[in-house]
């Protein structure tokens, strides 16, 4: 059913539902005390999860603990609101994807093996210096903010989410791209030893890789992000840092990002190799344009299961329109 939605998403932040006031799962089945089994899992009165062989579950959110720690929270900048609220910040670390450890959604039950820690990001092609970056370094270095965003991903479903990170323009100042520099191509980590899909789907191009024109990587809502919900990303957001386009779909924002190469050639991407009549290069949220399997023109909020209209680039038209119309 089609809600009426109001126009633009610049509504005070106050109105998102802060994050101390999320559902806390662990916390009601404590002080209810209640006993269910449900997909192999025993929640017992103390909150804790057990599996049936007996077996102590590990938490689904797992907050590394970094050099870097102590930098979160980060300011919140007010230019970003949202006209919904926050996604429950446990559906959306039990939903998402990552698709070096999962086809599935449950990403955060595969990620254990990875670690964050050491972690370095090489920045190199057409730039002043190539040089690699210990990320708590470039961490310290750059401005973190947080912002509230919209996420839009190519299956149809959606959310709301407060990232932590720095803009994608201010790092490109930093780095200092050649005027030949025409596109940006990230690459992502290649583990077998960490990555199941990695190991038993070789027929894949890993490692996965995504690429912006350096238009759209200097536009101001371009942003590496390397926190979420006033912490450090967990494994499955794509720790330590990740790129968020919040005007294109999901599978845009590519993950733990290890390679960041200025070239002046369009860069071949992961999903449009492997499925190049699904999923195109600019990949921007339409509404108008269908996925060959299914209609764009609504989507499903995740954790209310609500269907509202889908709105041409995820809502940002007026920050990203124009970079389409010179085109």
């Amino acid at each position: 059913m089609f809600i009426k939605k109001k126009k633009p998403w610049h509504i005070p932040e106050s109105q998102a539902t802060p994050e101390d006031m999320y559902l806390n799962r662990r916390q009601f089945v404590k002080k209810a005390g209640l006993y269910t089994l449900s997909a192999g899992v025993l929640f017992t009165g103390t909150g804790s999860l057990i599996d049936i062989f007996g077996k102590r579950k590990e938490e689904m959110i797992k907050v590394p603990e970094t050099p870097t720690s102590n930098l979160y929270p980060a300011k919140k900048n007010e230019k970003y609101t949202l006209n919904r609220p926050l996604t429950d910040e446990k559906v959306a670390g039990k939903y998402n994807n990552f698709y070096e450890f999962s086809s599935g959604k449950s990403v955060w039950r595969n990620v254990d093996k990875m670690e964050v820690r050491p972690w370095t990001v090489e920045v190199t092609g057409l730039v002043e210096k190539p040089q690699v970056y210990d990320i708590d370094r470039l961490v310290k270095e750059m401005p973190l903010e947080e912002r509230l965003y919209r996420l839009r991903c190519v299956e149809a479903w959606a959310m709301a989410v407060p990232w932590t990170g720095f803009s994608m323009a201010e790092f490109i100042k930093k780095v200092k791209p050649l005027s030949s520099a025409k596109y940006i191509r990230f690459q992502t980590f290649l583990n077998k030893d960490w990555a199941p899909q990695q190991k038993y789907k070789f027929w894949h191009p890993w490692p996965y890789n995504e690429g912006l024109s350096m238009a759209e990587a200097t536009n101001e809502l371009a942003f590496l992000a390397t926190g979420i919900y006033g912490h450090e990303l967990p494994k499955q957001h794509g720790a330590p840092i990740r790129l968020v386009v919040p005007w294109k779909y999901g599978f845009k924002s590519i993950k733990s990002i290890v390679k960041i190469e200025f070239t002046d050639k369009q860069p071949a991407t992961f999903w449009n190799t492997v499925v190049p009549n699904e999923y195109d290069f600019l990949a921007n949220v339409n509404p108008d344009v269908p996925h060959p399997r299914w209609s764009q023109a609504t989507e499903r909020i995740i954790d209310t299961d609500e269907r509202v209209p889908t709105i041409k680039y995820n809502g940002y038209g007026k920050y990203v329109a124009g970079i389409y119309e010179k085109a």
